[in-house]
């Protein structure tokens, strides 16, 4: 099948690279090792709950709560710059 410019199978190696891209990116944001008491950012105690709950936990959930709202707010930009996403 003709598929102009681009080689057989390069829709699917983008998509991997992307989904291994996410992977990478999550991973990375994983808190290791041990978890703190008290948020780094506001001072406020962390319940012993979240802290078996979530190892290396550095964030009460009102801080967690606003540094994930400020991380989806860039997460609208597509770097490998799809026409797709172009033309939205």
């Amino acid at each position: 099948m003709a598929t102009g410019w681009a080689g057989d199978g390069a829709v699917q190696d983008q998509i991997d690279a992307t989904v291994k891209d996410g992977i990478k990116r999550a991973r990375s944001q994983l808190a290791q090792g041990p978890g703190l008491t008290h948020c780094e950012e506001c001072g406020a105690a962390i319940p012993e709950a979240r802290r078996k709950a979530v190892p290396g936990v550095r964030l009460c959930i009102a801080c967690q709560e606003a540094e994930e709202r400020e991380e989806e707010s860039g997460a609208g930009y597509n770097r490998r710059g799809s026409k797709d996403s172009q033309l939205r």
